[in-house]
């Protein structure tokens, strides 16, 4: 049976007007009347009718979230956070893998200027700054990661360089001397990449420690064959590393693989860390080190900076948040012994 807003009223005992109020959050409410309220909501079961309400609003109730890799498990986490946070808030998120092509990536502005969404959560890899200021603002639009920036959107990523940092700090603390970085990259994409190199060049350099160009391995992309390949070409090297700084996890279990293969020890011959925390790690054999990103609060966040930019919130001018991050130590680097659960 359908639940009106008038039996509510009835058994809260207030107005029809102050049940919509907090219904659909329009003006504040007494704390003791709203809580009346949703007793009466709760007792009588009711549901909101969303695309009622987004009719009346010239809404269409569905939210985007573009990403590069749906098939990397960092992306996948961080949408599944994205898509529960918008069912909680009423809203349908629909997912584009862009593969980070720029063609795709300028597809999905377009579409998001057209009105198919109300709004869209982007981590670009490939188009430019001057493409995304293009773009027509109507349709508001919270970026995540570091493919673009100095632009007038929401911003969300972590301090890659201060991650960096911990990561090849760690592994100085463990009296490594000759760390790799697996994840190079040439050009200007993947600013990711060059902001983590440019970390572990400066952590280097605050240890001590000389920056060596020839333990900068490249790759093509950062996935598992990635990492076994670059590991590989640094194992052929007269002085191979004793300790690696993946690009992320996936890189970083890949390289351990190349390790294992050349019949050495981890960490006993070469410790190994990544970024992402990614379940596969935490099961991995050894399990791996980490910088680990709140995942969950990042994707949490993006949509709810995207619907307040929606729904007309009272909210700042764009910013950029950069989210906590932690060391999450593991046998890749400690052996047996572990210092953080996982």
């Amino acid at each position: 049976m359908v639940v009106s807003l008038k039996e509510i009223a009835a058994r809260a005992g207030v107005s029809l007007s102050t049940v919509s109020n907090v219904v659909n959050g329009y003006r504040p409410v007494g704390e003791e009347t709203r809580q009346r309220v949703q007793d009466a909501i709760d007792e009588l079961g009711y549901a909101p009718n969303l695309s009622a309400r987004h009719l009346r609003s010239g809404r269409t109730g569905i939210v985007a979230l573009a990403i590069p890799e749906l098939n990397n498990p960092y992306f996948a986490e961080l949408a599944g956070a994205a898509i529960r946070e918008a069912a909680g808030l009423g809203y349908t998120l629909v997912m584009e893998d862009t593969a980070g092509e720029r063609e795709r990536e300028l597809m999905v502005i377009d579409n998001s200027r057209r009105q198919v969404v109300d709004g869209l959560i982007f981590s670009p890899v490939a188009v430019t700054r001057e493409e995304v200021l293009a773009r027509d603002p109507a349709t508001p639009m919270v970026l995540i990661g570091e493919g673009v920036y100095d632009v007038p959107h929401d911003h969300i990523a972590i301090d890659n360089i201060a991650a960096s940092h911990v990561a090849v700090q760690h592994l100085v603390s463990l009296d490594r001397y000759r760390i790799a970085f697996i994840g190079a990259q040439a050009g200007d994409h993947r600013q990711s990449a060059h902001l983590r190199l440019r970390g572990y060049r400066e952590a280097l350099a605050g240890a001590g420690l000389p920056f060596d160009a020839a333990l900068a391995a490249p790759t093509m992309a950062f996935g598992r064959a990635d990492g076994l390949m670059a590991m590989r070409d640094l194992l052929a090297r007269r002085q191979p590393p004793d300790a690696v700084f993946a690009y992320n996890d996936l890189v970083a279990i890949g390289a351990m693989r190349a390790v294992a293969e050349a019949g050495m020890r981890i960490p006993d011959d070469i410790a190994v860390i990544g970024i992402d925390d990614i379940e596969e790690g935490r099961f991995s054999n050894p399990t791996l080190t980490t910088i680990s990103p709140d995942k969950e609060h990042i994707g949490r966040l993006a949509v709810q900076a995207l619907v307040a930019r929606i729904e007309g919130k009272p909210v700042q001018p764009p910013y950029d948040i950069q989210p906590p991050f932690r060391l999450v130590t593991r046998e890749s680097t400690l052996g047996g012994r572990r210092a953080v659960r996982p």
